[in-house]
């Protein structure tokens, strides 16, 4: 059942959608249904026509190429975003990427290019993300969340180095708040338990991982979309006004667990 959070009037940019089971879109959902109006990136021609098709529900949403590991793309879709609507209210950045042969097997096979790769998608993304995306939200402040895993803090066999990208951009999240917390802007993260997406058919073992939240968790089940997508609507919200440099769970409180 959607939470009902009133977002008319507010404005957004969503980094990440790929398709229509992702995170970015669920959260995306509930945010139009709150009211709000999106803009929404998309890496590349070759995969536009998938974040075409998610948003086509919407109405005349704003389609903006961006490659977030290329600053003067972010920078651009700001300056856009700047001159179509003058300011922002909040961001959402759910962008992840490491490459096939660096998830699974063992993790000190990991190649220096492939730490980098996994690291500047993952996790260095977001810092250009939110230095020309605050500035944008003027004397009123604004709301940055991202998406994180608990394999940050723990290991997840498969996950390998996409956990080390999550404890960086858990790290990163904190700092950001600090440093934009006097202009009124909050970052906070998303610790969501694993959903079926696109991204999750390239780890190793996901299945299993899924079935061992559902039995360890203290609900005895599997998270939702929908669920991580409420999360996302709080926290991008005024209801969250005295929250920042926060990592929520969203695991049926799995994290809790000793075993």
């Amino acid at each position: 059942m959607p939470v009902s959070i009133d977002l008319t009037g507010k404005k957004g940019v969503v980094f990440g959608v790929a398709n229509q089971r992702s995170i970015a879109w669920a959260i995306s959902k509930q945010l139009a249904e709150a009211g709000a109006e999106l803009a929404f990136t998309y890496l590349n021609d070759r995969l536009k026509g998938p974040v075409e098709k998610a948003v086509s529900e919407l109405d005349n949403p704003t389609l903006l190429e961006c490659d977030a590991t290329d600053e003067e793309q972010v920078k651009a879709v700001y300056d856009k975003i700047a001159s179509e609507w003058g300011s922002l209210d909040f961001i959402v950045h759910s962008v992840a990427y490491a490459e096939r042969d660096d998830l699974g097997g063992d993790f000190s096979a990991v190649s220096l290019q492939g730490f980098r790769t996994a690291l500047e998608a993952s996790a260095y993304s977001l810092v250009p993300v939110v230095r020309y995306g605050a500035p944008l939200m003027g004397e009123s402040g604004g709301a940055i969340i991202t998406m994180t895993f608990d394999a940050s803090v723990k290991v997840y066999p498969g996950y390998n180095i996409m956990g080390t990208a999550k404890a960086a951009l858990e790290n990163e999240m904190r700092q950001l708040a600090a440093e934009f917390g006097p202009a009124g802007v909050r970052v906070n993260a998303i610790s969501a338990g694993p959903l079926p997406t696109l991204a999750a058919r390239s780890i190793p073992g996901f299945n299993e991982m899924r079935r061992a939240h559902q039995e360890r968790s203290p609900l005895k089940r599997p998270i939702t979309h929908d669920e991580v997508a409420n999360m996302a609507l709080f926290l991008l919200s005024d209801l969250a006004t005295g929250t920042t440099g926060a990592v929520i769970p969203v695991d049926a409180g799995y994290g809790i667990m000793a075993l």
